[in-house]
């Protein structure tokens, strides 16, 4: 319970919420608990009006089924004044009704607004930290879990913020009128109406503690079973390719009986506690009416007909209240549970993060890396060793090598998504962790290997950096790209919605796409990780060469493992697990005759292959 404490400051913004609430609670149970005393009040005065003395003396086998004669004997034993007060009770009785329940309605506004204003904050904050978390982060974590942690646990404390917390605060009101009424009317009787309750408090106790471990259960399985949801609509392709629906299938079927099992067995447990409070009601009220039946015949202190129904309204105006307790406490500990999940990630800091007096300044370009070691925390690669790197201002840097020798890595830690353990790197002399992280990745355009496009039209996506670009802009950037003419094709043009993760288009489609939408940014670092590796030699000629003359004065760095596109280059890197082997211009390269002379005659051989030489 102590993780829905997190929820107090979320309280207190809406406190005012939280009070009318609370007086609006105490408003409706005070009228409500009003109807017992008259009812009792009611029945006392027909009890001692009725004018026949011999109303006992009929024969009952005679006139057992005759009731609407004794109902009017009855009646005609009152007189005026009985008649008045009757009709007095019962228009106060509708008056309170009517009054109660727009109490009621009020209740009902405060509280379960008050619970969808901190959802909608709740969901925000976990969307805006989900933001702020590092890229280890979403390597340890699926996409599935984060959904279910912002949908479906917000959503279980929604509940408890809401109707559970609006139910627990409407018992203690009832609670507390009625049993300073009933004591008031006949401590005598109150004792014998609330002796169960605490065999309830050992039940719900009982009970509650089942279904907090069934419900920590059922959210580990529900984020398993988005996750699987998730990851199968991505993969559609994939899975179709290889003919695994059926495996898949089988694949999700297993998880999800299993989440239906264990859902079955709380949705047991709570069936079992809920008629359970049902007969503790019962049997309260059974007591009630026999020992309060006895006194009226022993004539035991001021007890009467009316005091018995007045306590039986008591304790059917407690029945739904304390019933609810089972409903009330189940949302409880549901939401203690979602809670508890969502201060896991909401208590997670980043590991990157901005220095306390960060540097918002423009770079100019000047990289370097000295020194660096790095890796990876969750796998334990070692993917740079003792790494060194000078990058002047406007240069074009390409970076070559085997794959898993470090390339990727580097690009990373420019964009500063990790932290080196050793070694220092610097834009124009300033140390990276001494930026600002927006403003220095404002700066950066970064094409990954697996790109990601948004579910939104072409236009949207390559203007997603920029969103007030024109049209001139975006055009000029796809053109930049060598895509423009693609696009012009498509059915609607730049407004031709691509899907999901950009599922309409073309492996190479996607990755020039993701080129312009870096360009439209007019970055003074772009940073290209091997992202023309689905275009042909002669497409990625083309947006290489349109790149040259486009990042004249700004800084760029190509990672890359086709050759013959880096001539132009003013320096060539060529790594190997985490170090530079070799260094230098293109010409200067193929006459050290080592890795990289040999991949570009390999290649140019597979070119001369390719057209038939």
């Amino acid at each position: 319970m102590k993780h829905l404490s997190s929820l107090n400051k979320y309280f207190w913004k809406y406190r005012w919420h939280f009070m009318l609430g609370i007086f609006f609670v105490v408003l409706t149970n005070y009228f409500r608990i009003l109807a017992p005393q008259l009812t009792g009040y009611v029945v006392n005065t027909v009890v001692q009006s009725i004018k026949s003395p011999h109303i006992n003396d009929f024969d009952i086998k005679k006139s057992e089924k005759d009731y609407d004669f004794i109902v009017r004997q009855v009646i005609s034993s009152f007189d005026e004044k009985t008649g008045n007060k009757i009709l007095y009770a019962g228009i106060t009785l509708f008056v309170i009704a009517i009054i109660s329940g727009f109490f009621m309605f009020l209740m009902r506004q405060t509280i379960i607004v008050m619970s969808r204003h901190i959802e909608y904050d709740q969901k925000n904050e976990i969307f805006s930290h989900y933001q702020k978390l590092d890229t280890e982060f979403y390597k340890t974590h699926s996409t599935g879990d984060l959904m279910n942690r912002i949908a479906d646990d917000v959503s279980k404390v929604r509940m408890y913020t809401g109707p559970a917390l609006m139910y627990f605060i409407n018992l203690a009101a009832v609670l507390g009128f009625s049993i300073f009424f009933m004591f008031k009317a006949s401590p005598r009787l109150t004792f014998v109406a609330l002796a169960p309750l605490p065999i309830l408090a050992i039940a719900i106790y009982m009970v509650n503690t089942i279904i907090n471990k069934k419900s920590e259960r059922i959210q580990a399985l529900l984020s398993n079973l988005t996750t699987n949801a998730q990851e199968s609509y991505s993969g559609i392709r994939v899975i179709k390719s290889f003919v695994q629906e059926k495996a898949m299938m089988n694949f999700f079927k297993n998880n999800s009986v299993e989440y239906r099992n264990n859902a079955l067995s709380l949705a047991k447990t709570e069936a079992i506690y809920f008629p359970s409070m049902a007969l503790l009601i019962g049997l309260s009220t059974l007591i009630t009416i026999m020992v309060g039946s006895l006194d009226v015949i022993n004539n035991y202190g001021d007890a009467s007909v009316g005091r018995i129904a007045e306590f039986v309204m008591y304790i059917q105006m407690l029945t739904f209240p304390v019933s609810a307790i089972g409903w009330t406490a189940s949302m409880t500990q549901r939401a203690a549970t979602s809670q508890r999940r969502i201060n896991e990630f909401l208590h997670t800091e980043p590991s990157i993060k901005n220095d306390e007096q960060p540097v918002s300044s423009k770079i100019e370009g000047n990289i370097n890396l000295t020194a660096v070691d790095f890796i990876y925390p969750h796998t334990g690669i070692h993917a740079l060793k003792d790494f060194s790197l000078q990058v002047n201002a406007g240069e074009k840097i390409a970076i070559v090598g085997r794959t898993g020798s470090g390339k990727s890595t580097i690009a990373q830690l420019l964009l500063h998504a990790y932290e080196p353990q050793k070694g220092l790197i610097t834009f124009d002399g300033i140390p990276i962790n001494k930026f600002n992280l927006q403003a220095l990745r404002l700066q950066i355009s970064y094409v990954p290997q697996d790109v990601f496009l948004f579910s939104d039209t072409v236009k949207n996506n390559i203007k997603f950096g920029v969103t007030d670009a024109t049209d001139e802009e975006v055009e000029q950037a796809a053109k930049l790209a060598a895509v423009h003419t693609e696009i012009e094709k498509f059915s609607d043009g730049y407004h031709t919605m691509i899907g999901e993760r950009g599922v309409t288009l073309s492996g190479g489609q996607k990755q020039r796409i993701s080129i312009a939408r870096a360009l439209i940014k007019s970055p003074q670092l772009l940073i290209l990780d091997d992202c023309l590796s689905a275009v042909d030699a002669r497409t990625e000629k083309e947006v290489i060469g349109n790149l040259g003359r486009f990042l004249d004065g700004k800084t760029a760095i190509i990672i890359t493992h086709r050759i013959f596109s880096l001539f132009e280059f003013d320096k060539i890197i060529v790594l190997d697990e985490g170090k530079i082997m070799e260094q230098g211009t293109h010409e200067q390269l193929l006459q050290q005759n080592g890795y990289y002379a040999e991949m570009y005659y390999r290649q140019q051989e597979q070119d001369n292959k390719a057209n038939g030489l």
